[in-house]
């Protein structure tokens, strides 16, 4: 049986993935162990402050590292994640997170997602690092 594309991959994981869905996340690019996607911050996705809630850009981030870890073929899961948010974000901005391999083993995978306004990559508004542990399970 041949492997599937990680471009098809990714469209099986968004086909059933309502969240990602409702986020409006539109996926860029992918490659095994990369991912760029994008999504526009809405007024339902502020906080008191009426900027992003913080839980806006890190499930994009969760995402991105979702299909980056997911598109060289064998189902992952996270076991660890953090963000640090550097610059607030408000209604309208484009978000673009970026997630990229750093280390890979058998079993664990150590991806860095960057995020940024769109435009604006050189000026990061979170930094994410997720740990996956990497199943025997293949995608078909």
């Amino acid at each position: 049986m041949q492997q599937p594309e990680p471009s098809d991959i990714v469209k099986q994981m968004m086909a059933t993935d309502r969240f990602s869905q409702w986020l409006g996340i539109e996926v860029m690019e992918i490659a095994k162990g990369y991912c760029r996607l994008e999504m526009k911050i809405r007024e339902d996705m502020t906080n008191g402050f009426g900027i992003a809630h913080g839980g806006i850009s890190f499930s994009v981030a969760d995402s991105a590292l979702a299909f980056a870890s997911n598109a060289g073929g064998r189902k992952s899961l996270s076991i660890e994640t953090s963000i640090s948010h550097l610059v607030r974000l408000q209604v309208g901005d484009c978000l673009v997170a970026e997630a990229q391999c750093e280390a890979e083993t058998d079993k664990l995978g150590h991806y860095q997602i960057k995020l940024y306004k769109k435009n604006e990559a050189a000026i990061p508004v979170a930094l994410f690092k997720g740990m996956v542990y990497r199943t025997s399970k293949i995608w078909e």
